[in-house]
This record gives C-alpha cells, structure tokens and sequence, in this order.
C-alpha cells in the first residue's frame, strides 16, 4: 500500500519527492580503519561485474548504518509520540512500538521510571546486562507500507532510503506476480493489522521502472536456471 506522499510531521518538508532508482551495491572499504593496507585494485571482470550490478553507484554500509540507527531513535524515541502520527498509523492500520506487546516507548526500552528501577534490580540479582540493552525497533514493517513523512527524521533519505527503494520494486513486482487479493494478502500482518486499501505507487519515475523490469527479467531467467553461464547476458546480441 503506498504511503509515500503522506505527511504527519514537521519533518515532512525535507521531503523531495523522489526516489533512488536502485539498490546500490555494498562498499566496506570506506570509513574503515587508517591503519589497514591499501586493499588491491578488483581485476578488470571484477570492475565490469560491480558496474553491471550497481550501474556505477557504491553503497557504503558503514556510513549507511549511523544514519539508520539515527531514524530508528527518531521514531521509537520521538516520532511515534506524535499525534499526527498516531493518527496516520491508525488510519493504515499499523501499530506502534508502544502499541505492541511488550510496549517500546524509548529505544532504552524503559516502559517507566519504576520498571527501569526493576530491570537495574534484576541486573543486581545475576540476570546479564544483555538483558536491559538498547531495543532494537525494525522499520522494514513501517517502510513496507511506503510510509515516509513524520516517521523517520532528517536523516530518512540516508537511512532508510535504499530500503524505501527496494520495497517500491516489491511492489511493482507483488502488482505483477498476482492480482489485487494476492497483493493484500502479501502486505496483510495478521491477524489484526490488515492493509485497509491499495492504490498504485505514486510518482514513479523512468529510471526506477526501467530498472524494475530489468531486475525482473532477471527474476524471469532464475526461476528458468538461466543464471552463471546460462545468463543470457552470456550470449552474443546476434547469436540465433
């Protein structure tokens, strides 16, 4: 169900609109350690195979992870609270963090003053510290109903885009693999937090669906084992 031109808080106006088109690939090597070696330069197939799967964009993993754990804090910690917000989430049928059972109201995980006293006893008494850590909130429930606006903070471009971007080609791809009742019943979470309508995804954009039907095909050739050597990149354009 796309969500993505609603809107619930002030954070909303730092929403541009559009879309990365693709899910980049993964970088390590940036933001690693000062001391590391300079790592050898990929062979040149092993360039071509990278420029193919991220079309010359990197993905780097270690400046990506700051900016999600950011959005996870601003949700859990602030949006959520939110009147507009709890609104939006009651219209789509989704609950919460501090709706659900155990509640979450603050990424420490405290439901109050007295049962964070409680969970500091218990660590006295033998438990593990593991135990009163950080709460770790996912958002891919949130960001599979394409929710953008309010929920995840300034840094939801950085954070959860390339998520937000994935999930908008699993829906191009749920829209085509099935009709209407299938794609509800994919996005349906039973058994009360049901999806209350679809609609098309909104503001799609050239680039976004010319890479979804390539991803796509690509699907195609794997469920035919047209993959490795049987790819059919593998063949000449004039072979017969």
């Amino acid at each position: 169900m796309d969500m993505a031109t609603s809107s619930s808080s002030s954070d909303a106006k730092s929403f541009s609109g559009r879309t990365p088109a693709r899910m980049p690939s993964i970088n390590m090597e940036k933001g690693s350690s000062s001391k590391n070696k300079q790592r050898p330069q990929p062979q040149p197939q092993q360039r071509h195979q990278q420029s193919q799967t991220a079309a010359g964009l990197q993905f780097d993993m270690l400046a990506w992870y700051p900016k999600y754990q950011s959005c996870q804090r601003y949700f859990v910690d602030h949006a959520q609270h939110d009147f507009l917000v709890q609104a939006f989430a009651a219209f789509i049928n989704i609950l919460l963090p501090y709706q659900r059972q155990p509640p979450i109201y603050t990424c420490r995980g405290a439901r109050s003053a007295k049962e964070r006293l409680d969970e500091i006893s218990s660590l006295k008494l033998g438990t593990t510290p593991r135990e009163i850590a950080d709460v770790s909130v996912s958002l891919i429930p949130y960001i599979r109903r394409l929710i953008m606006h309010g929920f995840f903070g300034n840094d939801w471009q950085q954070g959860v885009g390339p998520q937000r971007e994935t999930e908008r080609r699993n829906y191009l791809f749920s829209a085509k693999s099935g009709g209407w009742a299938n794609v509800k019943r994919d996005y349906d979470m039973l058994p009360l937090e049901t999806v209350p309508f679809l609609r098309p995804l909104t503001m799609p954009h050239d680039e976004e669906l010319q890479q979804a039907d390539k991803s796509w095909s690509e699907w195609l050739a794997m469920e035919d084992w047209m993959v490795g050597s049987r790819s059919p990149d593998h063949y000449p354009d004039n072979a017969e």
